[in-house]
């Protein structure tokens, strides 16, 4: 029988890549989202998923074997400054899903958590680090992953949390971090940027997905979270430099950007619970990876 898979967010950056590997293993696949976009041979589900009675309407009658939610967006604002929204688009969501989706014909539920759940915590992150949430976005993070993980202990909701640190690759939007950079080396131009003595861990996009679909189908992953990353800390100045390198061109302008406050300076995963329980492991090198992610770039110019 073919697997049905809802993808929420299905046209974002993460959830585009999803839906793309389901259809190519001949599985059913539904995305849902704001705009009901979709992709070709996917039908588009169109709410907002902080609308509790608007969510249940558009999946009444909708079963689906997996659910993989990468919904709501990534911004860094305050409370006071339009945060509240965040939370809401981050919990209130999640919530807002798990009540109204079929639960007979759930095999799992898989959110997409963040490494800013950590918050200040010494790197390497492990899920036994306590998180420590700065913003909004992480708190609403943090507070999904301690709700899915109630719900499995008390009612045995086939969930589970995919921390991902940041994952990259061809179509991200092009605000993100690296799309920036990579476009400004491939027009060969100044941009502003930090100091960059950030470290981070960079995961390319294929890893990640072969990560969340073995998650998909393993059933001794409820009520956990899985550190998703590549386990290699890169400084955010050495990544800037090797987009040079690689392009011939860019010319950045370290330490016009200031850092951000309460940004944890050394942001990378403790990889071990994703090879114990998933049996996985990054494949794809950074070199690899940014070459394909730069020629995606080059090819759309």
């Amino acid at each position: 029988m073919t697997a049905h898979l809802l993808v929420v967010g299905g046209n974002g950056f993460i959830g585009r890549h999803i839906a793309t590997h389901a259809l190519g293993l001949g599985w059913k696949v539904s995305c849902l989202g704001l705009s009901g976009k979709s992709l070709p041979g996917t039908p588009g589900i169109a709410a907002d998923i902080r609308d509790a009675s608007a969510l249940q309407d558009a999946l009444r009658g909708r079963g689906f074997d997996y659910v993989v939610n990468c919904g709501g967006y990534i911004d860094h604002a305050n409370f006071g400054n339009g945060g509240r929204s965040l939370i809401d688009a981050h919990f209130d969501g999640v919530l807002n899903l798990v009540q109204a989706i079929e639960r007979s014909t759930l095999k799992r539920f898989i959110n997409i958590g963040s490494s800013d759940e950590y918050g200040s915590a010494a790197a390497p992150q492990s899920e036994l680090t306590r998180e420590a949430p700065i913003s909004p976005y992480s708190l609403g993070k943090v507070a999904a992953t301690h709700f899915l993980q109630m719900m499995h202990r008390t009612e045995a909701l086939p969930a589970a949390t995919l921390r991902l640190f940041l994952t990259y690759g061809p179509g991200q939007d092009q605000r993100r971090f690296l799309p920036q950079i990579i476009r400004g080396c491939l027009e060969d131009r100044s941009f502003p940027t930090s100091g960059g003595e950030q470290v981070r861990d960079f995961c390319y996009i294929d890893d990640t997905v072969r990560a969340i679909f073995l998650a998909l189908q393993n059933n001794a992953i409820d009520g956990e979270v899985i550190n998703i990353g590549s386990g290699q800390a890169v400084s955010i100045r050495s990544m800037i430099e090797t987009v040079c390198r690689m392009t011939g061109g860019g010319k950045p302008e370290f330490g016009a950007v200031p850092y951000r406050r309460g940004e944890n300076m050394a942001l990378y995963a403790d990889v071990r619970k994703a090879a114990k329980l998933l049996e996985w492991s990054p494949r794809i090198s950074l070199e690899i990876g940014l070459a394909r992610t730069i020629e995606s770039y080059r090819e759309a110019q």
